[in-house]
């Protein structure tokens, strides 16, 4: 019955959310042009909450949970593990009082209305993945900007979205290259549950009915820790808090 309900409700997300896209590329370009980074980053927002929001067309839910108290004004490292571009909105929208900005494949800033613009103007990093040194000097940049504005940042170090939910082994070579230019930053794991599950059969149809969570873990003061362990440290606490989420759900 929720493949079914897909198969008709899809259609009107896909409208939606394109809608949503298409509206806030010429209000981000304004935005930008005119007001200057503070107006084109309230613009992205407003966009990222209404993008979240068209999800709920299917029945499916969003409930992000941060219980902790994470310093504003500090640069801050998020973690994520990946399970769909539904992951994408609710971290940018709830996020928004650290200036989160994020790792991109550089393919994404080409021809899609909103998002391009928003990877090429937001401060964020776009990589070339067949460049090993772009991607280095893109990686290095943005933890200079981390550092000079305190702005956060958020990877998602498995480098490509699960398709079942499992965690695949984090990498930690984006994350070193950040702490490299930005040391003070703080190591805040967020574990994503039931994302992939939106995409359970592909882009079509959608699923439907599916609550999806976002959990902010303890954070990790990186100090003098090699980062590797500190990256093994965040995957080990995602695994564990969504193991003790399907237990409970």
């Amino acid at each position: 019955m929720k493949k079914l309900l897909g198969y008709i409700l899809t259609p009107f997300t896909a409208i939606a959310f394109s809608l949503c896209l298409v509206i806030f590329h010429p209000i981000q370009w304004v935005c930008f042009r005119v007001f200057g980074y503070s107006a084109h980053k309230r613009a992205v927002d407003i966009l990222n909450l209404f993008l979240l929001r068209t999800f709920y067309i299917l029945g499916d839910t969003v409930t992000f949970i941060n219980e902790q108290n994470l310093p504003v004004g500090r640069p801050i490292i998020f973690v994520a593990n990946h399970q769909s571009l539904l992951d994408i909105p609710p971290l940018i929208y709830y996020l928004r009082k650290y200036h989160a900005k994020f790792v991109s494949k550089i393919e994404l800033t080409k021809n899609i209305p909103s998002i391009s613009y928003n990877l090429k103007h937001g401060g964020g990093a776009n990589i070339d993945r067949k460049d090993s040194r772009q991607a280095m000097t893109e990686m290095m940049k943005l933890g200079e900007r981390m550092k000079a504005n305190n702005w956060s940042a958020v990877i998602f170090p498995e480098g490509t979205r699960s398709k079942d939910g499992t965690v695949k082994t984090f990498h930690s070579a984006g994350i070193s290259m950040l702490l490299k230019k930005c040391p003070d930053a703080l190591l805040v794991p967020i574990a994503i549950a039931d994302a992939w599950k939106v995409m359970k059969y592909g882009y079509f149809p959608l699923n439907t009915f599916t609550p999806v969570t976002w959990t902010v873990l303890e954070p990790i003061e990186p100090g003098k820790t090699p980062v590797a362990e500190l990256v093994l440290e965040a995957e080990n606490r995602i695994k564990a808090a969504l193991a003790r989420f399907r237990i409970f759900y």
